[in-house]
């Protein structure tokens, strides 16, 4: 009986009109973001310290953002990464064992790691540990012990890194371009050499420390359930009486303008790696959101033009992007594929003849519609975990920001026209002063792309082969 009754089920169901199994209601539009119990406060050294109540679950995440990073590197390219490898090493009353069993006994895991311009210490832990959390932070970011013993496999593991990447088109490309781009500004050198990395001594590593970190370059946030007087109170107890230390380093990178083309041979590549880059507004510029929001329909989505072009029309490349990477006071806008090496010119002259017709084609209310959807989507899902928020605002602190860039986002996104995103690439996206980057096989790619009209007045810079 049962049986039968499930078939007539499945009957009835298939029976239904097409309509009301196709037609689901639309989604809908997504909400400003309320920033609900937050509070900042300053210690007397100059730290700060944000705390967010955040969720419902018993958790509370910890992160210690320091203003240093690769931006502080000097001529000693990634000396912020080993002096950030070695942090995890231990410290003056544990060892590296001994932080990772501790970080666990709380129900968490350390993370530690080096960016651009920001180094981050933190742990997620049950609410009931939040204090001790806030301790075991505080250990690592003051009372490093650099252990010589330790330094040997660090630098050997940097160096492997070092060789992988160099093997690879893309990471080729992005250093060349780094190069073209910001010179010798610490952000135009991205690759350390091997021979380079050998050199580092524990002295590197503890002079990198004590000139890089401090009170004053470092924010703690807070975001979960927690008891905020005694988090508090472990948080001063383990952080008031640090040294102030140095001011961040105010260092903009200023982009090159030159028309300038960097061909690379990669001989027998299949493929050849394209770049092209241009400066864009930063953050704190009124030009960012439209900008940000031209890049996604532009190249920065799978169903952007650019890849509509190249992926779906012409089958050039599987997955070509664009994306916008933001500095203190300063941004750097790239578009770049993979494509087929028989095509390489092709291609190059489509990227640049959609960033044209980005200038001159305002997109339709549909086309533009569904990529605010997206990206008013992607804003709710980053602001979903306690991490996800948190960097949210480290990123706002980074570049000077006020709450209403996270609070009223989705509100400006929606009231963005097709008008002003045309106009963002107007003012911004000039080829003329882009920098661009091939890496292919030149027996085959290289006479076709310099003949291409678009790069006519173009300078064709000279470099060492693909290794």
């Amino acid at each position: 009986m049962t049986r039968i009754r499930f078939a007539c089920l499945v009957l009835a169901i298939a029976g239904l009109p097409a309509m009301a199994r196709d037609a689901p209601p639309p989604p809908g539009q997504p909400r400003d973001f309320e920033l609900a119990g937050s509070d900042r406060i300053a210690l007397g050294n100059g730290l700060e310290i944000t705390f967010i109540d955040y969720g419902t679950v018993p958790m509370v995440t910890v992160i210690a953002v320091v203003g240093t990073g690769n931006i502080d590197d000097g001529e000693k390219t990634w000396i912020a990464d080993v002096a950030t490898e070695m942090l995890k090493e231990g410290t003056t009353t544990r060892s590296a064992p001994e932080l990772a069993r501790r970080a666990a006994d709380l129900g968490g895991q350390l993370s530690v790691g080096a960016g651009a311009e920001q180094t981050s210490v933190g742990l997620s832990v049950l609410s009931e540990n939040a204090a001790a959390a806030a301790e075991l932070v505080a250990d690592v970011l003051r009372n490093p012990a650099f252990p010589a013993s330790e330094l040997p496999r660090i630098v050997a593991d940097l160096q492997r890194s070092v060789s992988v990447a160099r093997t690879s088109p893309d990471s080729i490309a992005a250093e060349a371009l780094a190069g073209l781009v910001y010179g010798n500004h610490p952000f135009g050198r991205l690759l350390p050499t091997e021979e380079q990395l050998a050199t580092y001594t524990l002295e590197d590593v503890r002079r990198f420390y004590t000139e890089n970190f401090g009170a004053r370059r470092t924010h703690v946030y807070v975001a979960g359930r927690y008891d905020r007087p005694a988090l508090e109170k472990s948080l001063r107890e383990a952080l008031e009486d640090w040294a102030t230390g140095p001011p961040r380093t105010d260092d903009p990178p200023q982009a090159s303008s030159a028309f300038r083309v960097r061909l690379i041979d990669r001989p027998g590549a299949p493929q050849s790696s394209i770049r092209i880059a241009v400066e864009a507004p930063a953050p704190g510029d009124d030009d960012y959101l439209p900008f940000t929001i031209m890049n996604t329909l532009l190249g920065g989505a799978f169903s952007s033009r650019n890849t509509a072009v190249l992926r779906e029309e012409k089958g050039y490349a599987y997955s070509p992007n664009s994306s916008i990477t933001a500095r203190r006071h300063a941004a750097l806008w790239e578009m770049e594929a993979d494509v087929t090496t028989e095509h390489t010119a092709d291609a190059l002259a489509t990227m640049l003849g959609e960033i044209e017709r980005m200038k001159t084609e305002p997109p339709t209310d549909e086309e533009l519609g569904a990529i605010k959807n997206y990206r008013a989507g992607l804003f709710v899902i980053s602001n979903s975990s306690p991490n996800g928020l948190l960097g949210q605002l480290a990123f706002m602190d980074l570049h000077g920001l006020p709450e209403v860039f996270l609070t009223r986002w989705v509100e400006n996104v929606y009231a963005l026209t097709p008008e002003q995103l045309s106009q963002a690439a107007r003012d911004w996206l000039d080829v003329g002063r882009a920098t661009l980057v091939i890496v292919g096989d030149l027996g085959q790619v290289g006479e076709s792309v310099r003949a291409l009209p678009e790069l006519a007045d173009a300078t064709f810079v000279e470099g060492p082969d693909a290794g």
